[in-house]
């Protein structure tokens, strides 16, 4: 069993930064490959951010690419998403999602275990 809690949302001007972390409870985060995703109103969650197991690996939505970076901390059970060059189409609830696997995938219902979000807003 793998909890999730994520943090650091809030409201941002276009062109901001936020860094969301999420924290992991468990002896055994690093057999997680770990993703972020995020939904908006009304739209279906989509994929964000992945990371492998061992952090060697990263993948990226072609929405946020060069704007946002993952990483992890496997002995501080963590995974961060820094989030620069914010625009208002970024604004959604994040979810942090973790998948017993060496690499992440990029379709919602393949992870296993999902903290409860948190809200990003981006203002134009």
């Amino acid at each position: 069993q793998v909890q999730l809690v994520e943090s650091g949302g809030g409201l941002v001007q276009a062109g901001g930064s936020l860094r969301l972390s999420c924290a992991a409870s468990g002896r055994t985060f690093s057999r997680y490959a770990m993703g972020w995703f995020r939904q908006a109103p009304g739209k279906e969650r989509e994929f964000v951010a992945g990371i492998s197991r061992s952090g060697g690996s990263t993948y990226y939505a072609d929405s946020v690419k060069g704007r946002f970076t993952i990483s992890r901390d496997n002995d501080k059970n963590s995974v961060d998403l820094q989030m620069n060059s914010l625009k208002p189409e970024d604004t959604a609830v994040y979810y942090c999602a973790a998948r017993q696997t060496i690499v992440p995938v990029t379709t919602p219902d393949r992870y296993d275990y999902w903290g409860q979000g948190t809200q990003v807003t981006v203002s134009s």
